[in-house]
């Protein structure tokens, strides 16, 4: 029994030292880098020199929550409509080309073209719609005088500025939600469709009876990390906008915590932002998580 017991800790220990790059690894860049953050929200740092870190305790926070703090609106707010607007437009647009191009001939042909975006650089993609929504002579105000539309400016104007990077954003998530969806619905076994068939049931009844139901855990795993995605999003912004401009009016937490970091050198400003977007993340996943449970999802 001693020789077993000695056996399996040895074993054991064998496979921890195995695993020891690996921890090495996540403490050096997640743990150490998370502990650090939490205790620059707490102090006053300019950034390289620590020895002129100073702790002013929890002035930060009382600085994001104040009356005259834009962190809350417009930021927080940009932020939470990028997410949702994204989310929306990328999960109902993947959902339904994966639904389609699954019964479609070629259908990997037809899956690599729609995924192509996702593996392009954000700062091409910005830069693409720079010139797509340039108010002289862009493709789509050519496209508006064309059809009798005034021309727009998308990104100069503060009501429809957020609006237009969120559909870019939108259509920037399709690629990778439809690859996830539409392996989902591959795993789906055609058993099922076969016996609706049978019943007689019509398209749509199927999708809302068997496809969407047995569709579940990717549906979950799709909107949960687009919409942490979302939230820490600040590229699509600054390459589209610089600034967060005009004015605001597409200024977002991620973008907000850059400039306050390496614009104004406002480090502990900067790193008590990421720990308050670090909570509504936590809390919206918790929410997203628990609703999505409700059905009796087995794999989760």
């Amino acid at each position: 029994m001693k020789q077993k017991l000695g056996l399996a800790y040895r074993e054991g220990l064998v496979g921890y030292l195995f695993l020891t790059p690996v921890f090495v690894f996540y403490a050096i860049f997640l743990v150490i880098p998370f502990i650090f953050s939490l205790f620059l929200s707490f102090t006053e740092w300019g950034g390289f020199d620590l020895a002129s870190i100073r702790w002013v305790g929890l002035a930060n926070y009382r600085t994001l929550f104040s009356a005259n703090s834009t962190f809350l609106h417009p930021i927080l707010t940009n932020t939470f409509t990028f997410a949702f607007g994204t989310v929306a437009i990328s999960f109902v647009c993947a959902l339904a080309v994966a639904y389609f191009i699954t019964r479609l001939r070629w259908e990997g042909l037809w899956r690599t073209l729609y995924f192509l975006p996702s593996v392009t650089t954000v700062v091409a993609i910005g830069n693409i719609w720079l010139y797509l929504y340039n108010p002289t002579n862009g493709l789509i105000n050519e496209l508006f005088t064309w059809v009798g539309i005034p021309r727009q400016n998308f990104l100069q104007d503060p009501n429809t500025a957020l609006m237009s990077v969120i559909v870019v954003g939108g259509w920037l998530g399709i690629g990778s939600s439809m690859l996830i969806l539409s392996a989902g619905l591959k795993a789906i076994p055609e058993d099922y469709y076969e016996a609706a068939d049978l019943e007689g049931g019509s398209l749509w009844k199927v999708f809302l009876g068997i496809t969407l139901p047995l569709l579940k855990p990717s549906i979950t795993f799709v909107l949960i990390t687009s919409f942490i995605g979302g939230l820490q999003s600040f590229t699509l912004t600054m390459v589209m906008t610089r600034t967060g401009g005009p004015g605001d009016a597409t200024n977002v937490a991620g973008l907000e915590m850059y400039k306050q970091a390496f614009s104004f050198g406002n480090w502990g400003l900067a790193s008590a932002m990421a720990f308050v977007l670090f909570v509504c993340i936590m809390i919206i996943t918790a929410i997203q998580m628990r609703f999505f449970r409700q059905g009796g999802v087995e794999s989760y």
